[in-house]
């Protein structure tokens, strides 16, 4: 079975964790043992999201005065091939030595007239306080929004159109490669009125992208993982009660939270609907039980 599996956020680093590398790295090695468990008897290919770190590199990128700040999509390529790497080389630590393993840097195509971009709405960066969050947005203008408890920078979040490597990611995973790609919904690109590919100041969304890409490479089931255990009703209360399976039509009328929950349902239902294949949702610590569908939230067409 070909299997599409999106990381969340939560595998490369824990809320509340400092984004060090070494924390990053721990976090991937847990990640590529998970991945391991399905990945001897499956084709997999992995896509992850990129968040916390692509936040990290643009602030990062404003202490440096005498150079102007980066764009997203150069600072979203360089933070696909760190967190690529550090998948590709954990992953090559506790797969069969003979199983070749590649990052590929991928650029997703998205449409400049997208209304997302006149309502940014992507979590990027740290967590901040209320406090700091106001300080920051008003010192570089920034767009914030809640993020829990916590607040974080929102930037513009188009929908995945095409996927411009989706050709050789396939020809790559039908030969036996395990890929890594896709990594923060790939860099996001757009054709001006010459033809002309270039990048734009954007974050498209993991798991929308990872649903597009999973289709487009002939995936039989697509699991995006979280820290959750599935998808709950009453999320947060005392009667909250997980979801074991929704068709897909139904769960594209039910109302999930816009910043978390409700990417990946709509994601899992768009692979659903236009494959007719199921997708699942849960725990990457549950993944044989995703895989196997005894676990975690299933959308079915």
């Amino acid at each position: 079975m070909r299997i599409l599996i999106a990381l969340g956020g939560n595998a490369l680093l824990r809320r509340g964790e400092t984004m060090t590398a070494e924390n990053q790295r721990a976090n991937v090695r847990v990640a590529a043992g998970h991945i391991k468990e399905v990945a001897v008897d499956h084709e997999v290919v992995v896509a992850h999201g990129n968040g916390p770190q692509v936040g990290l590199l643009a602030l990062q990128s404003t202490a440096y005065e005498e150079v102007g700040i980066y764009p997203l999509d150069v600072l979203g390529a360089e933070s696909q091939a760190m967190i690529g790497y550090m998948i590709e080389q954990e992953l090559g630590n506790v797969m069969p030595k003979d199983q070749q393993i590649v990052t590929v840097l991928t650029m997703t195509v998205v449409d400049a007239n997208d209304p997302a971009f006149k309502h940014p709405s992507k979590p990027i960066g740290p967590v901040y306080d209320k406090e700091t969050a106001e300080r920051l947005a008003a010192e570089k203008g920034w767009t914030v929004a809640p993020d829990g408890k916590y607040y974080r920078r929102v930037v513009a979040s188009p929908q995945p159109r095409n996927i411009i490597e989706q050709k050789a990611i396939r020809q790559l995973v039908d030969s036996g490669v395990m890929v890594v790609c896709a990594g923060g919904g790939g860099i996001p690109c757009v054709y001006d009125d010459d033809g002309i590919l270039h990048g734009t100041e954007a974050v498209i969304d993991k798991d929308l992208a990872s649903a597009e890409l999973a289709v487009r490479v002939g995936a039989d089931l697509l699991v995006i993982a979280t820290d959750v255990e599935g998808v709950f009703c009453n999320w947060g209360k005392p009667n909250q009660e997980r979801i074991e399976q929704m068709h897909a039509k139904d769960a594209l009328n039910t109302q999930f939270a816009a910043g978390s929950m409700g990417p990946k349902v709509k994601a899992a239902c768009n692979f659903a609907l236009a494959t007719g294949k199921r997708a699942v949702i849960g725990s990457l610590e549950d993944i044989c039980g995703l895989v196997n569908g005894t676990h975690g939230t299933t959308i079915t067409p």
